[in-house]
């Protein structure tokens, strides 16, 4: 949450000319619910349930960039499709970093939603705890302070 995933896809996916998916839209556009309504009406379980769905859709697709959500990787040996599915990317930041981003985003997110500004940091600390095993599993892990598309197209380059 608040990496950059999103906008940072978008921007490698069109320097590589591929095309580009965010799972959480997705989801949105597929079950025409927001992601804020889906935890609402139903719970995470479901949620997290529509993500393993909908990511092993892209079984079938080749050559594309793919924002996942924070929690993807976590639930339902995602993490292991992932890897699958092509070359995985971990945007590492700090608890600070990201919930200073938080703070500043006009996104909802359900698992946030409320907090105060000291919950909000406790909250990424524990997420961040609780994520790092299945985060660390991925094939690039790579700071995302200053990041910029051309560095990781560098490292894409050498594998």
């Amino acid at each position: 949450m608040g990496s950059g995933k999103t906008v940072f896809g978008k921007k490698l996916a069109n320097r590589l000319n591929l095309e580009f998916y965010d799972l959480d839209k997705h989801i949105e556009q597929k079950y025409q619910m927001s992601i804020p309504s889906i935890f609402t009406s139903f719970d995470e379980t479901v949620f997290r349930n529509l993500e393993t769905i909908e990511l092993n859709d892209f079984i079938f697709k080749d050559n594309f960039v793919l924002s996942c959500g924070g929690g993807t990787p976590c639930f339902n040996n995602n993490m292991e499709l992932i890897n699958k599915l092509g070359t995985s990317v971990y945007i590492e930041l700090n608890a600070i970093t990201l919930c200073d981003r938080l703070l500043k985003s006009k996104t909802q997110r359900p698992l946030i939603k409320g907090l105060s500004p000291q919950e909000l940091q406790q909250k990424i600390e524990q997420l961040l705890a609780d994520r790092e095993k299945y985060y660390k599993q991925s094939n690039i892990k790579i700071s995302g302070i200053n990041l910029k598309p051309n560095s990781l197209i560098e490292i894409l380059d050498k594998l």
